[in-house]
């Protein structure tokens, strides 16, 4: 496929993401990383949700097995990186591996994927913000107020250097990492049935319910894949990508495996599964109010409240740049492929903002006066929204597991089989055994007793967006040979001189 005629994207600080400068270290694409799998939210919220409806007490051993099958399939993914320099990573990997069609169809789900995770997200942000303020002042503000300020301030850090991000990022992940560690001291010193190695035990895992446990634990693990999104702004991505991907596998996976395993301690095997479905997403910090004081209770959910802002703030980049990738290669308008001189992705930013703006508005105006009360935006916004995003990123990890098997097939550069072929097929197996599972138990993801339209209309979306994605390539292929030439290559298509 000749792409001679096409210019490299990175010619002028303009068009460059970062200005055309590396600043990205593996420090820093981890944070970004941990980030978005947001460790304090997955604990007060994922991990005792998990024990909750599971009704089993292998949660961790769980977290352990779907870590290994998250490095098995970063084995062909980062093997890909080394090779595939793009900010729309899945767009690309995609397009490489099995042609242009699927690489806009996959980069298109992408978008309403990392959409859907980044909005819902809001959704249980503005719950915590307001519940907190109104528990400490007696202040009630809609929680709709909080979101459109936090997304205000996002929006102002989308349009300026990632590398600004990352040092708020930075921050936050590290308050994030202490109160959980200092939750886990405390669940581990007060153990009322002493320390076991109950929730590592196979019995504990293979049992009824182990669908639920790895469907629910996946999506504790979303965002780890973003690494590679960053690679036109990280210094020497061949090997930059490759270790914050795997460090980050490595650091949230034993990480969530402990302190789920320290949370069931605290409360105790055989109770763990009852304070779970009592208390819900306070039981950590009920815990801590008890056991150490109100002070340390306080101060861990405003770490919570911060912990979603660092996973807004890193979907918010993760949107940005699939927008650029796709603007550059002129399968969205052209001007969402230019950088600001910040070397920001600003247009895809600010459309970003507007998508989260609007439909936050529209979760607002229906909830008015919502018998669900003030767990409103929790039930809706961010359950149905945050599952839809979970549930579109597992189907593109199956999908680029497939890709990377059909790009070295071609040339198999400097890998090994293993890299090529045989981990990406398992992590392929693995992804469509988690897909199927996630859509087997779909109605208790969402909420639901019964079956309604919602159920359907959700993973929809997705198929939609597949299908326009694939319609814009073909009609591209068709009448802009030049821009369907350019998918998945990171440059931009040549543009036809006007007729004299």
């Amino acid at each position: 496929m000749a792409i001679a005629s096409q210019q490299p994207v990175t010619t002028g600080a303009a068009s460059a993401l970062g200005g055309g400068v590396a600043r990205l270290g593996v420090p820093s694409i981890v944070f970004m990383i941990i980030a978005a799998s947001a460790p304090l939210t997955v604990l007060a919220g994922g991990v005792t949700t998990n024990y909750a409806v599971s009704g089993i007490t292998g949660v961790p051993l769980g977290m352990l097995l779907l870590a290994g099958g998250l490095l098995i399939y970063a084995v062909g993914y980062v093997a890909m990186s080394r090779h595939i320099r793009n900010a729309g990573a899945f767009y690309a990997y995609i397009a490489r591996g099995l042609g242009p069609a699927a690489g806009v169809g996959g980069a298109w789900m992408a978008l309403v994927a990392y959409n859907a995770m980044q909005i819902g997200i809001y959704g249980m942000l503005g719950f915590a913000t307001s519940s907190f303020v109104a528990a400490k002042t007696g202040v009630e503000i809609p929680w709709w107020v909080f979101v459109l300020i936090t997304i205000a301030v996002i929006a102002a850090l989308g349009v300026n250097r990632v590398d600004l991000s990352v040092k708020v990022v930075g921050v936050l992940v590290a308050l994030e990492f202490l109160v959980v560690l200092v939750y886990d001291l405390v669940a581990l010193g007060s153990a009322p049935e002493g320390i076991t190695a109950s929730g590592f035990l196979p019995g504990d895992l293979f049992a009824t319910g182990i669908g639920v446990v790895l469907v629910m634990g996946i999506a504790a693990f979303m965002g780890f894949e973003s690494g590679a999104i960053y690679t036109e702004e990280a210094k020497e991505p061949g090997r930059t990508v490759p270790r914050a991907t795997y460090a980050a596998v490595v650091i949230i996976g034993l990480f969530y495996a402990f302190s789920a395993w320290a949370m069931q301690m605290g409360s105790g095997p055989s109770q763990m599964v009852a304070d779970a479905q009592a208390s819900g997403p306070d039981l950590l910090f009920v815990q801590l109010g008890d056991r150490v004081g109100v002070l340390v209770a306080d101060v861990a959910q405003l770490l919570f409240i911060s912990s979603l802002l660092a996973a807004v703030i890193s979907f918010h980049h993760a949107v940005a740049r699939y927008a650029f990738a796709l603007g550059r290669e002129h399968m969205l308008p052209p001007a969402f492929g230019r950088a600001n001189r910040r070397g920001a992705p600003a247009l895809g930013s600010m459309a970003q903002t507007v998508v989260a703006v609007v439909v936050v508005i529209g979760f607002a105006i229906a909830g008015a006066g919502s018998e669900l009360g003030p767990l409103y935006p929790v039930l809706t916004l961010f359950t149905w929204l945050t599952n839809l995003g979970a549930l579109g990123l597992i189907v593109l990890m199956a999908v680029v597991s497939i890709a990377v098997i059909g790009f070295f097939a071609r040339d198999a550069r400097d890998t090994t089989p293993w890299s090529r072929m045989v981990a990406p097929a398992i992590a392929a197996a693995f992804f469509v055994t988690v897909t199927v599972l996630t859509l087997a138990n779909w109605n208790l993801l969402l909420g639901q007793e019964e079956t309604t339209a919602l159920t359907f209309v959700l993973p929809a979306l997705l198929v939609v967006a597949a299908v326009v994605g694939v319609a814009i390539a073909l009609q591209a292929k068709a009448h802009r040979p030049a821009a369907f030439e350019s998918i998945g290559t990171g440059v931009m298509p040549a543009v036809p001189a006007p007729r004299a």
